[in-house]
């Protein structure tokens, strides 16, 4: 899924919407600044209006990656 959006300093691109326990909402996307950082935004929709947002740098993203996992194989 792409709904690119673009705003003088970024470009952000939706990858995925994922349907989470208790009515929560994960939105991925890829956030391309215009300096050329990258970051992967995640938007966690939790009811109606309250989101908590996470901008990760890519040896986060594999950090957190790693730990998920990990998690999920036991």
């Amino acid at each position: 899924m792409t709904d690119d959006i673009k705003h003088p300093e970024e470009t952000v691109t939706t990858l995925a919407t994922i349907a989470a326990p208790w009515s929560r909402e994960i939105l991925a996307q890829r956030v391309d600044h215009d300096s050329g950082l990258q970051i992967l935004r995640l938007r966690i929709k939790e009811g109606r209006s309250r989101f908590t947002i996470l901008d990760l740098d890519a040896p986060t993203v594999e950090a957190l990656m790693a730990v998920m996992t990990e998690w999920s194989e036991d």
